[in-house]
């Protein structure tokens, strides 16, 4: 861990990266001369690495001292119909399988959609099969940390407390909190506040333990939205999202772990987060 209690990175290889070498080698060194020191591979089409490419990764983002994650695909959906879903848990499992041999240690995914049906319905069929996959990851001996991430749209499985309660009945699931979709979901403008901020950061203590904040991966960018939640992802000068006071109440709960940047400008917008990070945790 770094001085601070988070680390600071991007989601995908940064903008700035060399073409030479250029890919996630090249991204991670870019990310260590930019002074961050988190990167999420952003696998979210398909998996397609070799083994070889992996262990590759893990020694350069070793050496760069950048710590690891993964974005699975996006085509995961825990409620699809039984004929979907064994392609929808290939994905999420060979995101896990080359994910952990490339030193990733926590793999992000969304987790689908609720297709008009009660959330607490869909979570009967979601939790079920995401302990299945837990369970043979940890029966091959895989240690990575599953995270379903709050999404931001109304009508997709993930809001926070869809992944609270996957966390809480799983043992080796935590969520991705993405606060840019948590405030987008309503499509009112409201979960932008400290006080907001504060009660899910209670919410996660009182269900998942203070542990659980002490290892936060956290997405975040500006973002823009309607009724239905979100439209696109915005740069923070751009967008309305109070990540200060959002960076005080993580301060305030000691909250730590990694927050990954998805803003168009993504490198830029870590080291704004990054350094208003600083300052407040002085």
């Amino acid at each position: 861990m770094s001085k601070t209690t988070f680390r600071f990175g991007t989601v995908g290889t940064p903008l700035s990266t060399p073409k030479n070498p250029g890919g996630t080698v090249g991204g991670a060194r870019r990310l260590a001369e930019l002074k961050l020191d988190a990167l999420e591979l952003a696998w979210v089409q398909s998996v397609r690495v070799s083994e070889g490419k992996c262990a590759e990764i893990k020694a350069v983002a070793a050496a760069s001292g950048v710590a690891l994650s993964v974005h699975a695909p996006y085509f995961i959906n825990l409620n699809a119909t039984a004929e979907e879903w064994p392609k929808s848990r290939k994905r999420l499992m060979d995101a896990a399988h080359y994910g952990n041999l490339a030193g990733a240690t926590d793999i992000v995914f969304h987790p689908g959609s609720y297709f008009g049906r009660p959330a607490a319905e869909v979570l009967e069929i979601a939790i079920p099969r995401l302990a299945g996959c837990v369970d043979e990851l940890r029966a091959a001996g895989n240690p990575v940390t599953l995270r379903p991430e709050t999404m931001g749209k109304s009508a997709m499985l993930g809001s926070l407390e869809d992944t609270l309660a996957m966390s809480e009945a799983i043992d080796g699931v935590l969520p991705c909190l993405d606060f840019a979709h948590l405030h987008a979901r309503p499509g009112d403008g409201t979960q932008n506040s400290y006080a907001e901020w504060a009660a899910m950061l209670t919410a996660v203590k009182k269900r998942l333990g203070a542990k659980a904040l002490k290892r936060l991966h956290i997405h975040l960018s500006g973002i823009a939205y309607g009724p239905k939640g979100e439209k696109n992802h915005l740069t923070l000068a751009e967008a309305d999202l109070k990540y200060k006071d959002l960076f005080k109440a993580l301060r305030d709960f000691q909250c730590g772990g990694r927050v990954m940047c998805e803003s168009p400008i993504m490198e830029d917008d870590a080291r704004v987060m990054q350094k208003t990070w600083q300052r407040l945790a002085r």
